[in-house]
């Protein structure tokens, strides 16, 4: 692969790679560099801090990834409902949903492949409808066969399911209510975040205040659409940042660690019965614990 600096204001390698290509992370592009696998101008160069200026030429090749490929792993499994065609499971806080690059295992799929049968030619995504993030806990509902995720799948694309969050947010609102339609697409600064953009998809927020305390609310969120990180760039977008959210949220915070948004309630149809199914399980203990902290 060959890039072009352009910029006139010097610049990292490092980050100048980074913001370039999809396809690696930070991590492996600071591994190549030291293993002297990227160029400038034809001459190896094995600083991550080297400075680009412009007009530079930068050269590497990314080698081809092994295909992932999901496996068994018995890992805790919070069941909250389970038949022969759908489980609905609590995702922790800090798992990542499916294998992929940086998470080859210990993910929710794999302990699913442990627990149940899933029928599904998806290799690395099993049984996966929707997702929601690491650092966010919460309900997450697993198809267990095609007929199954044929169905779940229409009912996200038609918005017929029911998906709410709460968070807790910085700042207080004037209005106790409202509705965030703003579309999101990725940023063009950093490509590990979204944005809001012009040209992105169409994305829908409804927001509901709970409870109000000194610089923070509890908010109901409701998902009309599931963009990825959409409720944290929608938040952040009206100047209400997800609490503790590492991406879009202000560096310091008087609440410790961990970001706090919980997917509470979930609802669909069944895709054998037609019966409408609905779950909803309260948030862990710290979230609960920084609530009644911020009541004082």
């Amino acid at each position: 692969m060959t890039l072009k600096f352009e910029e006139t204001t010097k610049a990292r390698l490092d980050k100048f790679v980074d913001e370039s290509v999809d396809e690696v992370s930070r991590s492996q592009i600071t591994k190549f560099i030291k293993d002297g696998e990227i160029s400038v101008n034809d001459q190896i160069i094995k600083k991550a801090g080297y400075k680009l200026s412009q007009g530079d030429v930068v050269e590497f090749t990314i080698p081809e990834e092994k295909p992932i490929e999901a496996i068994p792993q018995n890992i805790p499994l919070d069941v909250i409902y389970e038949d022969e065609d759908v489980l609905v499971v609590n995702k922790p806080q800090g798992m990542v949903v499916h294998p992929a690059a940086g998470h080859p295992d210990g993910t929710l799929v794999n302990a699913i492949l442990y627990h149940s049968k899933i029928n599904d030619d998806d290799m690395i995504r099993p049984g996966i409808v929707h997702r929601i993030d690491k650092d966010t806990s919460g309900l997450l509902m697993i198809a267990k066969n095609n007929l199954a995720k044929q169905s779940l799948m229409e009912q996200l694309k038609n918005k017929t399911n029911l998906r709410e969050y709460v968070a807790i947010v910085h700042g207080n609102f004037k209005e106790k209510k409202g509705v965030i339609n703003a579309p999101l697409g990725r940023s063009k600064s950093d490509r590990k975040k979204q944005a809001i953009v012009d040209d992105g998809r169409h994305a829908v927020t409804h927001f509901e205040v709970i409870e109000q305390f000194e610089g923070y609310s509890l908010v109901k969120l409701r998902l009309e659409t599931g963009r990825t990180h959409q409720i944290r760039v929608h938040m952040q977008y009206i100047g209400h940042p997800v609490a503790g959210d590492p991406l879009y949220g202000p560096k310091n915070t008087l609440l410790g660690n961990g970001q706090f948004l919980h997917a509470k309630t979930l609802g669909f149809e069944h895709p054998r019965t037609h019966e409408w199914m609905e779950f909803s399980v309260e948030p862990p203990k710290i979230f609960n614990d920084t609530v009644n902290k911020l009541r004082g």
